[in-house]
């Protein structure tokens, strides 16, 4: 039985993420997520099924982009952006990953919209070093 570190799985999601929703490429992404993940979100139907299907129908600029990437144990999380989505703002998001011998097997979501400058009480983005135009 494979043994991944938590930097292996890490670099693993990071992948799968750039995989499946930059390069909206959905065989290469099935060697990533387990046939039978388990999906946390409100927003993605069950499964991988749920998950591939969603991204197929997204626009095909839609991006994702990370800012930060914890690892431990078989745990992922990641803070990121997804931009040119569907909806009247980007999305930052933490996405929390859970991994069996290196595979996606389940996972769990935080979403808010991004706000600009005008918007943000504390004065300072939600993502990067910049507010969005």
């Amino acid at each position: 039985m494979p043994s991944f570190t938590p930097e292996q799985n890490k670099a693993i999601v990071l992948e799968a993420f750039d995989t499946l929703f930059n390069r909206k490429d959905l065989a290469g992404a099935a060697r990533f997520w387990s046939p039978d993940y388990i999906q946390h979100s409100a927003h993605v139907a069950a499964g991988r099924e749920g998950l591939f299907a969603r991204v197929a129908a997204a626009r095909p600029e839609m991006r994702y982009e990370h800012q930060l990437a914890v690892a431990e144990g078989d745990y992922v999380l990641l803070h990121g952006r997804f931009s040119n989505i569907e909806q009247p703002a980007a999305w930052v998001v933490v996405d929390i990953c859970r991994l069996k011998d290196g595979i996606l097997v389940e996972h769990w979501d935080v979403i808010q919209d991004e706000v600009g400058e005008a918007q943000s009480a504390g004065g300072h983005p939600m993502f990067g070093t910049v507010f969005p135009s």
